[in-house]
């Protein structure tokens, strides 16, 4: 297609890690889906406990069901056309797929944030106010802050992608990415970006802070309420019920936060080191999450010992 002298893009292409040099294709695409396939495993061990273990049947537990769902869709969505990309080299993309692509990781990125903040609510809520814990978080109360993460993080990337995708699009369609997101795309505007790279930055900020600054409330209140508890067996109690979040928490939030004021601050990284450090943020929380989840919290670290004595009870008779 065609106007003029210029030529429209049809499609764009995955660059990956510019630097990256071919003979090491093969081992990073084995390390990626390795990362995947575990990413999987470890999210489906959990929800499968979850689903056949009526003591989980609990609002925190939901609400970390809504974080393997939003860690599953988004590792899916960024890890398989890399993992293409270097495996197959095929790192085509459709202009309408690189859309797609670009709103899903968006969106499921935004939830995750939001996800995080609602569970910073619930354990704020179990610990500052134990006795009416259970008259707040009523199955209503419950499934209003299930969607919401997903409601409230659907309207931005739509904005973005519906004002992002009419712009004309010509010459250079190499994204300089592991997937296609906001600035990438945008880039490769034959226009003046800033009138859409202004409302992305602000959205970001949002998205980003404003669950952040909740956590940030959320966890200092419930530092001043676990300092008011007498004796020292209760307060380990009440810490050890937020450390697995609070991990969690650091690992999501603090490599993005520094990636967001770098850049504006203007402290400059080689585009190989800056994907690198986007790649670990994006893809080892979902693979490490699971791992907190159950080597973390007593509930479930509980749970799994009584399967895996089953199971070790159930082949033994087998034997027998």
């Amino acid at each position: 297609m065609s106007v003029g002298n210029t030529s429209f893009v049809k499609d764009f292409v995955i660059v990956g890690f510019p630097g990256l040099q071919p003979h090491y294709y093969g081992l990073v695409s084995a390390f990626l889906f390795f990362v995947y396939v575990f990413t999987l495993i470890g999210n489906a061990v959990f929800f499968t406990l979850f689903v056949i273990t009526k003591s989980l049947h609990k609002p925190v537990y939901y609400f970390i069901i809504n974080l393997v769902v939003s860690d599953v869709l988004f590792s899916t969505t960024t890890l398989t056309k890399i993992i293409s990309r270097y495996w197959f080299q095929d790192g085509t993309i459709s202009f309408l797929g690189c859309f797609v692509q670009m709103f899903s990781v968006h969106l499921f990125g935004s939830a995750c944030s939001v996800v995080l903040a609602v569970m910073a609510i619930d354990r704020y809520t179990a610990i500052c106010y134990p006795l009416q814990y259970h008259s707040i978080m009523t199955n209503r109360n419950v499934l209003i802050l299930i969607l919401s993460p997903w409601i409230l993080s659907f309207w931005g990337p739509l904005a973005l992608v519906i004002r992002a995708y009419p712009l004309p699009y010509c010459a250079d369609n190499s994204i300089i990415h592991c997937y296609c997101d906001h600035v990438s795309i945008t880039t490769l505007a034959c226009t003046d970006r800033s009138l859409y790279s202004i409302p992305a930055l602000i959205y970001a900020f949002l998205i980003l802070l404003v669950p952040f600054a909740v956590i940030i409330f959320s966890y200092c209140s419930i530092f001043i309420a676990v300092m008011r508890i007498s004796g020292n067996q209760g307060r380990m109690k009440a810490f050890s019920t937020c450390s697995p979040q609070l991990i969690i928490i650091a690992l999501y939030f603090i490599p993005r936060i520094f990636n967001f004021l770098s850049g504006n601050i203007g402290l400059k990284f080689s585009t190989d080191l800056r994907l690198i450090m986007i790649m670990m943020y994006s893809v080892l929380p979902p693979l490490i999450n699971p791992l907190i989840y159950c080597l973390r919290t007593e509930e479930v670290k509980k749970v799994l010992r009584q399967q895996f004595q089953k199971k070790l009870i159930g082949n033994t008779l087998q034997l027998l």
